[in-house]
């Protein structure tokens, strides 16, 4: 099966997308980009957008 070249992907920062990231790269594409959106939610969404980079992810983002 041919690899896509992107994934974007609506990143939580929770174990399910977290593990995504480099299922999502190993197994469907080259690059994973991930993103997060701010909906006012209590948690600290630069953690959430470093840890994506951390795990994997190419490039993160918070909306």
């Amino acid at each position: 099966m041919k690899k896509m070249k992107k994934i974007v992907l609506a990143y939580s920062g929770g174990l399910d997308t977290s593990v995504a990231i480099k299922w999502l790269k190993e197994n469907y594409c080259e690059e994973v980009i991930a993103v997060a959106v701010d909906v006012g939610q209590k948690i600290n969404l630069e953690y959430v957008k470093e840890k994506a980079l951390k795990i994997g992810a190419s490039k993160s983002y918070v909306i």
